[in-house]
């Protein structure tokens, strides 16, 4: 049996009691989406896809997930909630994602009991399991299941499954929480979070060719991270670019040689007093 047929296999088997799918709108939640779809079709049962949205995600992926929700004939609820309201979030320690994790799926097993739904599932996938991930702590403690992660399905393996589909976001490039944009002790705000949102963006806007651009925030030095083959290309607007962060209120602008690194926040060197850009 393959792994895409042992997913199903499993879905079905839990969805007597109907499924509550954490719905992001990514690569990941959308293939579980797909094939949640599918086998509602073929037998149908309780499904709901449910969506939290806060500051930390950009604006147009609420839109994104409507779309999706909406394309598959899914029953979507959106929640508005706001996570800087808990201390251990807003004060960003290392254990950040345990907190915030446990706050935002808490809504989500809380809304979805009420509606008589017993299993709620997420799209963490194999390789999520091998970062520094807090969160999925939090996730096993409330009873959160990881389907993907749980045969061992791979990022690469979601993506050609998510192909085979013809999903529109089979190479939709990760779009991790915004929190990740910061060291880890710095004071989380408003207003950090949307500099740090109109800063990717304009370095997208400048850069086409980009791919994959993480702005990382130290005190006042904004730290720009392209991938290698986009290192050159970003240098070459280095002026515009600087001037447009430092306009947004950014003291330094950087451009880090090293290029795009998942996680990069999670270097034991990025930590320091709460302070604020």
């Amino acid at each position: 049996m393959s792994k895409y047929e042992q997913l199903k296999h499993d879905l079905r088997e839990r969805s007597e009691g109907g499924i509550a799918l954490a719905f992001s709108g990514g690569v990941d939640s959308s293939l579980l989406l797909a094939v949640l779809k599918e086998l509602h079709d073929e037998a149908p049962f309780p499904l709901l896809a449910l969506t939290l949205h806060s500051i930390f995600q950009r604006p147009e992926e609420l839109e994104e997930v409507r779309k999706a929700a909406g394309k598959a004939g899914i029953e979507l609820k959106l929640f508005g909630c706001d996570p800087l309201s808990i201390p251990e979030v807003k004060y960003n320690p290392p254990d950040r994602c345990f907190w915030c994790k446990r706050y935002l799926f808490s809504e989500i097993r809380d809304f979805a009991a009420a509606r008589g739904i017993g299993t709620v599932i997420d799209g963490t996938n194999a390789d999520d399991r091998k970062s520094y991930r807090p969160g999925l702590t939090a996730l096993e403690e409330l009873g959160i299941l990881s389907p993907l992660a749980e045969l061992g399905i791979t990022k690469a393996e979601v993506r050609r499954m998510a192909a085979e589909l013809h999903l529109e976001c089979a190479e939709k490039p990760s779009v991790p929480c915004m929190a990740t944009r910061f060291e880890y002790g710095s004071l989380l705000t408003e207003d950090l979070i949307r500099k740090a949102i109109d800063g990717e963006d304009l370095v997208r806007k400048l850069v086409p060719s980009v791919h994959d651009v993480r702005l990382r925030i130290h005190a006042g030095i904004a730290r720009i991270e392209v991938s290698g083959k986009d290192i050159a290309a970003t240098a070459a607007r280095h002026r515009e670019i600087a001037e447009g962060l430092k306009q947004l209120g950014f003291h330094f602008v950087t451009l880090d040689l090293e290029g795009f690194r998942s996680g990069s926040m999670d270097d034991p060197n990025n930590r320091q007093s709460n302070k604020e850009a």
